[in-house]
């Protein structure tokens, strides 16, 4: 039994149901997805996506690319450039789909840093692949580890090292002498929360710029939950169930083990072999076991779990692309904005002290630019998210000061915004939460990306894996290692883990064993 269908739900689902299993998917919300779903909410005929929008993690993760989804319906679509970071004097950065037209422009703006571009470009590609085996196989993850310390050798194994704990601006004042490089790698570490100065912090930047060169910023044909239903799709075309509008009151505890749920309508279902959760840590360990059910020190770790920062996030309707200043902008699926390079770190201080901060850096999407069944041929579908600190009541004043600051930011770099608005939506922390309790308080990863709580330490100390207290009861959510992100590792390490207590004699399935799915559970 799975509760509920997100992507690491749905992930976890197709690995049970590859491998034999009778699984049902319970999910609260009356449509499947959780934060991958799409809707027309700023005006008829423009599909905004809800939640997440762009999918690197999924077009690289060897576990979403094993599932063939485009068997089931799914199809990807990429803009011509993949993301421009645009200042306020018209500048631009653009990370463009080839390394080599990336590198020409960081040439162009200093001798030097083209070159830089493509060594940094070459190291990933050389460690790509082990790489992403190792972040996404559960811990300790010997094989893939051990793979990546051959690819990459003694002193590469160094570097990378030195990698995971270096903060983004470091990083890229010891690669480019201009500022386009570093406003890359810098705005991309900015997608988690962690601070551009803090350790760790370079390693988001430089993994997910080096997927944006690599496979692009994808999106789904006709919205994101075109890939929540292709999951779901795959699930039912192997004899599994998905069962939306079902609220998971509790999980059944017998003798130490999960034995089924109990339903808000009072229904008790029966799971025979395990308990698959893709909800939060603190959800499920305090209001869906229990805490009498859970060890005092596992309990007393719980009490430190943190929540990533909140999300604002605001949808249009636009009756005509955006005048960008920096024409380059006008093919980029993202845009990063609103900040310069010092910016960030006022961003970052701001959030730090609980404070709003005056001037927030955007991350924004041209949906139609990217996929244009997404709105009528003229017209842009777009959305733009900044984080805010915990605590903020957000009543009508405070959200529409929120949204002022955003539009404020779009009007210096694409004069005329406003004009162009045919339709607007937006979404508080708290309208996040109402619409997937997943979100709590609008944090949409799960739980902080600092590296105190991750790998070993996610979701508490010692952890690290979707084994929970509770015998045949497994995280399966992005409160698991390794964390956010549409790449379905955490529902695919739960359903792994799950394999493996029911299989005490450790072999696979036939089926399982056979498709891609074997070549990551044979190393992990």
């Amino acid at each position: 039994m799975v509760v509920g269908a997100g992507p690491n739900g749905l992930v976890a689902a197709n690995a049970l149901v590859d491998a034999g299993w009778d699984v049902l998917v319970l999910e609260e919300q009356d449509s499947l997805g959780g934060a991958v779903r799409t809707a027309e909410v700023a005006a008829p005929e423009f599909r905004t996506d809800l939640f997440s929008a762009f999918y690197p993690l999924a077009a690289a993760s060897p576990v979403i690319r094993g599932l063939h989804l485009e068997d089931h319906g799914l199809a990807w679509s990429r803009a011509p450039s993949v993301l421009a970071h645009v200042l306020d004097d018209g500048a631009a950065a653009v990370l463009r789909t080839a390394p080599e037209d990336t590198a020409a422009d960081l040439e162009t703006e200093a001798p030097g840093d083209g070159d830089a571009w493509l060594r940094m470009f070459a190291g990933w590609t050389r460690v790509r692949e082990p790489l992403l085996d190792a972040l996404f196989s559960p811990l300790p993850a010997a094989g893939p580890a051990l793979r990546l310390l051959r690819r990459a050798g003694a002193a590469g194994a160094l570097d990378l090292a030195r990698l995971a704990v270096t903060p983004v601006r470091r990083l890229a004042d010891e690669n480019f002498r201009g500022a386009g490089g570093g406003l890359l790698l810098t705005g991309n570490a900015m997608h988690a929360d962690v601070p551009p100065d803090a350790a760790g912090s370079g390693l988001f930047g430089w993994l997910l710029t080096m997927l944006g060169q690599d496979v692009g910023f994808p999106v789904p044909v006709g919205g994101a939950g075109s890939l929540a239903n292709a999951l779901a799709a795959r699930v039912r075309a192997g004899g599994g169930e998905v069962r939306t509008g079902t609220r998971v009151e509790r999980v059944v505890v017998a003798g130490r083990r999960a034995v089924g749920v109990r339903t808000a309508h009072g229904d008790h279902v029966r799971a025979r072999r395990a308990v698959l959760a893709d909800v939060s840590a603190p959800a499920l360990y305090r209001d869906l076991v229990g805490t009498a059910h859970l060890p005092p020190r596992f309990v007393r770790d719980l009490d430190r779990f943190q929540w990533d920062h909140p999300t604002f996030k605001i949808n249009w309707a636009l009756d005509r692309p955006f005048a960008w200043a920096a024409g380059e902008a006008r093919g980029a699926g993202t845009v990063h904005l609103g900040v310069d390079g010092p910016g960030f770190v006022d961003v970052a201080a701001a959030l730090s002290k609980n404070e709003i901060p005056d001037r927030p850096f955007l991350v924004l999407g041209q949906m139609t630019t990217s996929d244009p069944t997404r709105s009528p041929r003229g017209t842009e579908s777009a959305w733009a998210y900044t984080h805010v600190p915990h605590g903020i009541e957000w009543t009508a004043g405070a959200v529409a000061r929120q949204r002022d600051r955003m539009e404020d930011a779009l009007d210096r770099v694409a004069p005329g915004f406003r004009d162009a608005v045919a339709g607007r939506s937006v979404q508080s922390p708290a309208d996040l939460q109402a619409a997937d309790a997943n979100l709590v308080g609008g944090a949409i990863n799960g739980g902080t990306s600092a590296i105190h709580q991750e790998l070993m330490f996610r979701p508490t100390t010692g952890r690290g894996r979707p084994e929970t207290p509770v015998e045949r009861l497994y995280l399966a959510s992005a409160s698991a290692h390794p964390g956010g992100g549409v790449h379905g590792a955490c529902g695919w390490n739960a359903a792994r883990a799950a394999l493996a207590a029911s299989n005490p004699w450790g072999k696979l399935p036939r089926a399982l064993a056979r498709s891609a799915w074997g070549r990551l559970l044979n190393d992990a």
